[in-house]
């Protein structure tokens, strides 16, 4: 199926679902466009605060306009939370239809088909894909808009300055602007290629692998490995069109990014030579630095990622079952053999125990974590929680079962570095001596700048704890640090690190409810998949799934439905609330 293929059926489609809601659109709009008032008076009080103010020898002028510029920001504040309200509007009816149209799918497919009829791909699209849609397309609208209005707002801002302070700003912004939107349908071309190939390799594997005694024992190894070897082949050549297009969009980013503050500056003794302000310039930096390139910045890295995921989730939605199966280049993978591309984690039959006579800790455990889940992991101190994570982050081999992250053996990955798939953070944190910033980021394999550092900290509530160390610059020694701020620091660094899955094996046991609670929100929000081994019922609460180990049986499910499925949950829940 060609890439313009997916666009247009998604693009029909998402056109039917919008029509039916221009209410709640224009509930978003309107909130969205007072938010926009936030962004100009930023930059317009600032440029009034020096011009009619400090520079003009008027103090009070001054301070008066940055209490504006204060008031702009509460404003800004009560906008955001009418957003929310509008957001659940158009994202939760979407769920819904995704969820009834996966049904009708997957009774059709068994209608049509009775010996599929227990399809563990309709599990797939029926809770981890729906989720998955849900969550990106959240995430779009959220940025999107934010990127719509407040662009109004600075634009807006910087011609009530001067309307040749535009000059400046726009060719630089509109040139990096098309070349990232240039290179989007191109891109997700190849992603869907990719994908497709990748699920052709893991099927073709998983028949070769059913046969593989036959084929040796008949000397077929080399005719059957040939297309093995031209689905590898064919994966290395898309790998190296992604980068390629990678490569442009990380310039037409940095074009967008960097040259208006470039162009602005450099251009600045011009504009002065022309007439205008100090208080001018500035207020024109303030709009770009704060509030423009920002929300740029956020727009192209979302609609780079989660737009592209949304479109190949969406389109095996949209795909009319017949034509699903024939753009299926290889059969549908059996469980265990190969994780789709909505499985974050999956376990089959695995069982651990420490030593060959000791009771197995982990005994026949499946179980799968969707991409972009929150799963919680509860039960009593030595049922194997942290085995688990441990078998999950790969440090632990399986005793039987497989174990797999991302389609991959856990422990298949080898090299210098480390496994980028997943992050682990231990109940003891790991903080070394060294500046803030380097604690922060050591996790993250390129550069992180000063704006998401700081967007980092600001999510996970660590702000106060940089300031009091002295900023990002600051040092750090782990001696004198508390265990609840070296839990936070190193929650911090989870949250900036790029690995899609993060595994808290009780990470937050030393900070308290509300830290703990805006730390695992904030992370949950984070692009990716969360497990987190909870040691409060509150953590479990938050989650998308709870996961029960009581050492006869694991149970899974949410927090609601969980007290009537298992006696020990039932039993915490009650504990929990007794103490009030």
């Amino acid at each position: 199926m060609s890439g313009d293929g997916s666009w247009r059926r998604v693009s029909r489609e998402g056109r039917r679902f919008l029509r039916g809601r221009y209410r709640s659109l224009r509930r978003l709009a309107l909130w969205s466009l007072l938010e926009s008032a936030h962004t100009f008076l930023g930059g317009y009080a600032v440029a009034r605060a020096l011009d009619d103010g400090f520079l003009a020898g008027r103090t009070g002028t001054g301070l008066g306009w940055l209490a504006v510029a204060g008031a702009g920001a509460l404003l800004g504040a009560l906008a955001l939370r009418g957003v929310f309200g509008g957001l659940a509007d158009l994202v939760e009816p979407l769920r819904d239809g995704l969820v009834r149209r996966s049904v009708r799918q997957a009774i059709g497919r068994a209608v049509a088909d009775p010996g599929r009829a227990g399809d563990a791909g309709a599990v797939s699209r029926l809770t981890q894909q729906t989720e998955m849609a849900r969550d990106s397309f959240a995430g779009l609208v959220l940025v999107a808009r934010s990127f719509v209005f407040t662009a109004l707002g600075a634009l807006l801002g910087l011609a009530a300055l001067d309307p040749v302070l535009l000059v400046l700003v726009l060719p630089a912004l509109l040139l990096g602007t098309a070349g990232f939107l240039a290179t989007l349908r191109p891109m997700a071309r190849v992603q869907r290629a990719a994908l497709d190939a990748d699920e052709a390799l893991s099927g073709r594997a998983g028949e070769l692998a059913a046969g593989l005694r036959d084929v040796v024992a008949c000397g077929g190894g080399a005719s059957a490995g040939a297309p093995v070897e031209r689905l590898i082949a064919e994966q290395e050549r898309l790998t190296g069109r992604l980068a390629r297009w990678t490569a442009l969009r990380t310039l037409a980013l940095g074009v967008a990014g960097r040259l208006p503050v470039v162009a602005l500056l450099a251009g600045t003794p011009w504009l002065l030579g022309r007439g205008v302000s100090a208080g001018a310039v500035a207020g024109a930096l303030t709009y770009l630095v704060q509030s423009l390139l920002p929300a740029l910045d956020a727009l192209m890295t979302a609609v780079g990622a989660a737009g592209t995921r949304l479109l190949v989730v969406l389109d095996r939605f949209c795909t009319p079952q017949s034509d699903s199966a024939a753009a299926t280049t290889a059969p549908e993978v059996a469980p265990g053999v190969g994780a789709g591309p909505g499985v974050a984690v999956e376990l089959r039959g695995v069982w651990f125990a420490y030593g060959p006579r000791a009771q197995p800790v982990i005994d026949g455990l499946d179980l799968t974590v969707g991409a972009g889940e929150h799963l919680a992991v509860v039960g009593p101190s030595g049922i194997g929680k942290s085995t688990l994570t441990a078998l999950i982050a790969g440090l632990l081999p399986p005793g039987g079962g497989t174990v797999r992250v991302a389609g991959a053996p856990a422990q298949g990955v080898t090299g210098p570095g480390p496994d980028l798939r997943r992050t682990l953070l231990p109940q003891q944190a790991y903080v070394f001596t060294g500046t803030v910033r380097e604690n922060l980021t050591h996790l993250c394999p390129g550069p992180v700048s000063g704006a998401e550092l700081e967007r980092a900290t600001a999510a996970l509530g660590s702000d106060g704890l940089v300031d009091r160390l002295g900023g990002l610059d600051g040092a750090v020694d782990p001696a004198r640090l508390s265990p609840g701020e070296r839990q936070h620091l190193a929650l911090t660094a989870a949250y900036l690190s790029p690995a899609p899955l993060l595994l808290l094996d009780e990470a937050t046991c030393h900070l308290d409810l509300r830290t703990e609670e805006r730390a695992e929100r904030a992370l949950a929000a984070r692009p990716g998949t969360l497990v987190v081994v909870a040691h409060r019922i509150s953590s479990a609460a938050r989650a998308d799934r709870v996961l029960v180990l009581d050492g006869t049986r694991a149970v899974c499910g949410t927090h609601a439905e969980l007290p009537a499925r298992s006696p020990l949950y039932r039993d915490l829940v009650g504990l929990w609330n007794a103490r009030g």
